[in-house]
């Protein structure tokens, strides 16, 4: 039987696990109960596994002859946010799967079972990383730091996403691309020194206030002035906390944000510019700036020639013209990257948004949801993928 077949036979389960799942979200690393869920599941297939970061599970289908090692991953928390979707299966522990964690786990699953079935056919190993944490906790990161990539090592990784984040991809459709196709973010965090006193009295005093907010402005312009507009770039104030009653010049304000950007040289740029802006700025003020750069995500770059195998078996399974090239990258940002950094791999998207449905709500939105019609495809995808590798 084909894999397609073999993947559409198990449509319906890999919908019962997304929605058995989707009642159970999680926060960060803290996932207990969805770990508990996916290991027994692995032990229903009969799929050896271990734990790592915490709650993550890192199983292995060993071929019956030796060759290289495939990993295919799925993130697996949840958000804080409140579900109003309105559907039977509904989240209500104030928590939600509005980013489509749940679909990711399941499809997972479908193609670990799938292939675990067909082990006889491949020569080398396929790994499943059911990774927790990717909503801002480095769960990819604690992962590799707990092996994952090791014992045997892994070769090449694949890792999916589901929803609306390109909407150049109609229901069913898989878009990908070489080289960047999400962002890399670096959070930031700055704190002005100045010094109080009575508002009546500004000259005998120095306004903190008035000079984060003059950096600011200033930061504003390394986008608008200083970088080449035809290379993406984000940069966002997202938090600013400062003052301690109406008439008092205040002594210290601290802000934060982060910037997005696709490519290397551009975040050592803006790094380096910023930390330049907020110092000097406040230099010339008469104030101090701190300046801390408290890390994040690298860009998810999808390597040349393992995509080209990924929308090889991709086409295989919903045929070539519904494999669309991302053009545009989105600004958002995926720990996938962390994977990339290690070894070469591909980070691919299934469009699963459906107007006809009224599927419209993007991602981290209360009422977010997926078109269920297009999970068999993931395992589908994966399983091909995994087949074509190790040959």
């Amino acid at each position: 039987m084909d894999t397609n077949s073999l993947a559409k036979d198990i449509q319906q389960d890999v919908i019962s696990w997304r929605r058995d799942l989707h009642q159970i979200p999680e926060i960060g690393l803290d996932l207990e109960h969805t770990s508990s869920y996916i290991r027994a599941k692995l032990d229903e297939f009969g799929i050896t596994y271990r734990r790592a970061a915490k709650t993550g599970v890192v199983a292995l289908i060993a071929g019956e002859e030796p060759g290289p090692t495939l990993a295919l991953r799925a993130d697996m928390d949840g958000l804080p946010i409140k579900e109003e979707t309105g559907l039977s299966f509904a989240s209500t522990n104030g928590n939600m799967h509005a980013c489509g964690h749940d679909a990711h786990m399941a499809m997972l699953l479908g193609a670990a079972r799938i292939i675990y079935g067909i082990r006889s056919r491949l020569r080398g190993n396929v790994k499943l990383l059911f990774q927790p944490g990717e909503e801002g906790y480095f769960g990819a990161a604690r992962m590799i730091d707990d092996g994952c990539l090791e014992d045997p090592v892994v070769d090449a990784v694949a890792g999916l996403h589901v929803g609306q984040i390109f909407p150049e991809l109609a229901t069913g459709q898989v878009g990908v691309c070489e080289g960047p196709i999400l962002a890399a973010s670096t959070r930031f965090e700055v704190t002005v020194k100045g010094n109080s006193t009575h508002g009546a009295l500004p000259h005998l005093g120095v306004d903190a206030i008035t000079i984060a907010s003059e950096i600011i402005l200033s930061l504003q312009k390394i986008v608008s002035r200083e970088m080449n507009p035809l290379c993406p770039v984000v940069l966002t104030i997202g938090q600013i906390q400062g003052g301690e009653a109406h008439n008092i010049i205040t002594p210290r304000v601290i802000f934060g944000g982060d910037f997005r950007t696709l490519y290397e040289e551009d975040r050592c740029f803006i790094t380096r510019r910023l930390t330049e802006i907020c110092t000097s700025t406040a230099e010339a003020n008469r104030a101090k700036a701190e300046v801390k750069m408290l890390g994040g995500y690298p860009s998810t770059s999808n390597d040349p020639d393992f995509t080209k195998r990924l929308i090889k078996n991709a086409s295989k399974v919903i045929g070539p013209e519904n494999i669309i090239e991302i053009k545009k990258p989105n600004m958002g940002t995926e720990d996938m990257s962390f994977y990339f950094g290690k070894v070469p791999g591909v980070f691919f998207v299934i469009g699963s948004g459906n107007k006809k449905k009224n599927i419209t709500y993007p991602h981290h939105n209360s009422k977010f949801d997926l078109d269920e019609d297009v999970l068999w495809i993931g395992p589908a995808v994966f399983t091909n993928l995994a087949l074509d590798y190790l040959r």
